[in-house]
């Protein structure tokens, strides 16, 4: 069996990149391990509630995720719909002793807040005249805190990569995890005057598409690879195909599987695009020498419980908010709590709400390993205490998802992985290694990855 390309991975990444080849009228063969496409992203519908298994929302922080999304929509006949999220869901709530408190958006509550040591208030006034870091491995937390102070590492940067990468600001590398944050210091000298210099550039029509608005579908995320999966086509796509192995060729790749009958299979094409894990990686390209492949392999990813709990009346509570994050210094057992029933439409029952917890990450690995009912009673007990609904309200549905290998980490390793990445492609024609082992780890990276490997072939 010949093909132009063979994508291997049938998440967001793979299916994005195989989406826009076939648009351009390349011939494409997207090989799955799974019996369904979709990757980590799943949308289910239960008891009037619609809830993700994976991630429950992206940002349209590039203008390729509006452009597919756009896309779509057409291909789709409009069964594939952007939604964003309203403004009143754009608050961001931080756990402080013992109630959440909203983030500050604005001079008068960044003074106020509880949040924040008054000596770091002070300090924010004299971040545009501090010197700009040496170190190109910097962690986040030590750059956050020589230019804002320790409270805000505590209390902002701390929780905002729990949200994100549920990892530990101390090992996250900057320049790698968090590029714009870095590039604002080094280009600029300072955040503060970077942002003011970046919000003064012109910008294109094209770049004004990147609204940096949270988005999902109309009816959740899986219509977004459900619509894309449809258009591919199913007789592109191979499921349950298990022991993929690549070999290259003299001037073209193999690719071989066993299928779900047990019969070894073989496919050719001159391009091969992985997109799975950096784990997968091993035994997938057995041709690349142990040393090298070491390099991208050794990947660590934060293990992640999500539960989706939902109540039919949500007593009239205020949560129209993005949701909340908890600090580490709160030693609480859960990273943060989404309100995705305040940011989409058709969440939960009218008058009702949906939560997604997040548990687990780097930092309490352990706690991936408790059973359902153990992190039954965890979420319940957080929705009496944290979410503040009374011991007499109980949850209707609580459903509960584990992720293994959740989200990358992008620490001091990565600089090597991302150079490595370059010298195999280069060294192997036609191999491109993509996946959220580079390029980063939101939906938008994939999105974008995905757009920028599809034009270059």
């Amino acid at each position: 069996m010949k093909t132009d390309v063979i994508i291997i991975g049938a998440g967001l990444t793979g299916l994005t990149t195989a989406f826009w080849l076939k648009h351009k009228g390349l011939k494409v063969t997207v090989v799955e391990e799974r019996g369904e496409t979709g990757g980590q992203i799943k949308t289910f519908t239960e008891k009037g509630f619609t809830f993700e298994s994976g991630p429950n929302t992206g940002v349209v922080s590039e203008p390729e995720v509006a452009e597919l999304m756009a896309e779509l929509e057409k291909t789709s006949n409009g069964k594939c719909k952007l939604e964003t999220a309203p403004d009143a869901s754009k608050r961001r709530l931080i756990w402080k002793g013992n109630r959440f408190h909203e983030l500050p958006s604005g001079l008068i509550s960044a003074i106020t807040t509880p949040l924040f040591k008054f000596s770091d208030k002070l300090r924010i006034l004299g971040e545009p005249w501090r010197k700009k870091g040496t170190d190109p491995n910097e962690s986040i937390a030590s750059l956050a805190t020589r230019r804002l102070g320790k409270s805000f590492v505590d209390y902002a940067v701390d929780p905002f990569l729990s949200g994100v990468y549920a990892g530990n600001p101390h090992t996250l590398v900057t320049r790698f995890a968090l590029p714009k944050l870095y590039n604002l210091e080094q280009n600029y000298g300072s955040f503060i005057r970077g942002s003011i210099a970046k919000a003064k550039l012109p910008k294109s029509d094209r770049d004004r598409l990147a609204t940096k608005k949270v988005f999902s579908a109309i009816g959740g995320l899986s219509r977004i690879t459900e619509a894309e999966t449809e258009y591919i086509g199913q007789e592109n796509i191979i499921l349950n195909a298990k022991d993929v192995v690549v070999t290259p060729l003299a001037s073209r790749w193999q690719v071989s599987y066993t299928d779900k009958n047990g019969d070894k299979v073989s496919l050719e094409a001159s391009k091969v695009v992985t997109t799975c894990g950096a784990y997968a990686l091993p035994n997938m390209l057995p041709f690349i020498a142990k040393e090298r492949m070491q390099k991208l392999s050794s990947l660590v990813y934060a293990p992640v419980v999500e539960i989706a709990l939902g109540v039919k009346d949500a007593l009239g509570g205020d949560y129209k908010a993005f949701g909340g994050l908890v600090p580490t210094v709160e030693r609480r057992k859960v990273l943060g709590i989404l309100y995705p029933s305040a940011c989409f439409t058709g969440r939960a029952p009218e008058g009702g709400a949906l939560f997604t917890y997040f548990i687990g990450g780097v930092k309490n690995a352990e706690l991936v390993q408790k059973s359902d009912e153990e992190l039954t009673e965890l979420a319940v007990k957080e929705f009496h205490e944290m979410l503040k609904f009374p011991i007499s309200s109980k949850p209707d549905i609580v459903k509960i998802f584990r992720h293994e290998h959740a989200i990358p980490q992008y620490e001091l390793s990565s600089g090597e992985r991302f150079a490595e990445v370059e010298r195999l492609q280069k060294d192997y024609p036609g191999l491109i290694i993509a996946g959220n082992l580079r390029d980063g780890i939101g939906m938008a990276h994939r999105i974008k990855q995905a757009t920028v490997i599809a034009n270059s072939l």
